[in-house]
């Protein structure tokens, strides 16, 4: 399902005409000392980006540098769609964008639910679970010293067994289990505290955070979401997010350069390293060759 149809980047010559005082794109501010960067202007300063039209799936490739997160927070800007965390915005982005333009596909509205999402919310995700689990971990030995601390009272006559009033009724209730000889450790310790949200590997985690997160007929741009995944991971969401395309109304907006990804069926795909950038296929790309030339290379050590 396509719901963004184009992109238009301003392009050279509108670049440089906002330091031109006689061009109707001229900003004052550009003759400011304050401002140590016009970012995003001059990125793509000396190149123009051609005009850019989308398919059910299309991927930017380019090595670092290249510009391919720049387009996807520009398009994302421009659009306004759901954001996570913030990203590098300086006070030139809103001047920036005014000169892109977008065209929908004929008779579509862009889905309200459409978001970015970037490598840098996969990364965020992970750091609270790992928050979570790790007070999850200290109250797991507190219990544990409490249960121990318990069951090795000779008696009741502990303050512990004593109910000081309805306050106090859930401590005491959990002291009187504590002491039954049915109620052994990892049965309390599973009564009383949380399951660890430690399911899965950080992997299978980064890959579950896109399962949830993706929702049927929408707009999506991943930014590099091969970030935190195995080769293995990165072929599950591979298929994952091509079933979205086929049986749930998604489009996707990607920036890539793993193979996996730039091998997403049916995908237009832009090179970015390429001058001016231009549509290749996956097999095409020079970021790909140097994979199959490695393997091809030590093909012999495979058997």
């Amino acid at each position: 399902m396509v719901y963004l149809d184009s992109f238009v980047f301003p392009g050279q010559q509108k670049e440089e005409d906002i330091f031109n005082p006689k061009s109707v794109y001229f900003l004052p501010k550009t003759r400011g000392t304050a401002y140590t960067t016009i970012y995003p202007f001059g990125i793509f300063r000396y190149r123009d980006l051609p005009k850019l039209i989308f398919e059910d799936v299309t991927i930017f490739c380019g090595g670092n540098g290249s510009g391919k997160s720049t387009i996807l927070n520009v398009i994302a800007e421009k659009l306004r769609l759901q954001r996570g965390c913030l990203y590098n915005r300086s006070d030139f982005y809103e001047d920036y964008t005014r000169l892109c333009a977008y065209s929908p596909a004929p008779g579509k509205e862009l889905p309200e639910h459409s978001a970015i999402i970037t490598s840098d919310d996969v990364f965020e995700m992970m750091q609270d679970t790992r928050h979570i689990n790790d007070g999850i971990d200290r109250r797991r030995d507190e219990l544990i010293k409490e249960y121990i601390d318990v069951k090795g009272c000779p008696n009741n006559d502990d303050e512990r067994f004593k109910l000081h009033g309805l306050d106090d009724f859930d401590r005491f209730k959990r002291t009187c289990q504590m002491r039954s000889r049915s109620d052994s450790q990892s049965s309390f310790l599973r009564r009383e505290l949380m399951r660890n949200l430690r399911e899965f590997s950080n992997g299978e985690s980064a890959l579950q955070f896109f399962v949830e997160r993706i929702r049927d007929n929408g707009l999506y741009l991943l930014d590099e979401p091969e970030n935190s995944l195995s080769p293995a991971n990165q072929i599950k969401l591979k298929y994952f997010l091509e079933d979205c395309v086929r049986a749930h109304g998604c489009q996707f907006v990607i920036a890539s350069h793993s193979p996996f990804m730039l091998s997403l069926a049916h995908a237009r795909i832009y090179d970015l390293d390429a001058d001016p950038p231009d549509v290749k296929k996956w097999t095409e790309l020079e970021n790909v060759r140097v994979y199959r030339d490695f393997f091809l290379e030590h093909e012999g050590e495979f058997d």
